[in-house]
């Protein structure tokens, strides 16, 4: 059963490989991935719709909270954030590169020493993603 707003697309073609490079055998995190020139003019011209596309296959939007000591009491606050992880360094680092053409500061959030995840949480940051990148479905 397919869910609302969702479509499932399919295809076959034997130059696959010729138009995404990108695309072998193994674990993307184990092959070096460079867009080719083609591909980079066409992330140059649709930065946002290249950022809202990685956010929706690989990132998130939550609200997250922390906590503050304010006048000797806890408090409790909380604020959106974004979220992008993964695992090849070289899909990170054209997601940040995309983000500084973009004006979004971004962080990384390590695990374990690595930083697979690339987090936005500056308010400006935050509404610029929230203007361009819109919900995940």
């Amino acid at each position: 059963m397919q869910a609302v707003g969702c479509t499932a697309v399919a295809s076959y073609y034997a130059h696959w490989p010729c138009l995404f490079p990108q695309h072998g055998p193994g674990k993307k995190h184990d092959r070096k991935i460079v867009l080719e020139p083609w591909q980079q003019a066409v992330v140059d011209a649709h930065p946002w719709e290249f950022v809202r596309g990685l956010i929706h296959s690989d990132g998130c939007r939550i609200t997250n909270w922390a906590t503050r000591l304010v006048g000797g009491v806890r408090k409790r606050y909380e604020y959106p954030r974004y979220f992008f992880t993964n695992k090849s360094d070289d899909i990170r680092k054209l997601f940040t590169d995309t983000l500084d053409v973009l004006g979004v500061e971004w962080t990384y959030c390590t695990r374990g020493g690595v930083p697979f995840n690339v987090s936005v949480a500056r308010k400006a940051s935050v509404a610029l993603l929230d203007a361009h990148v819109g919900p995940k479905f």
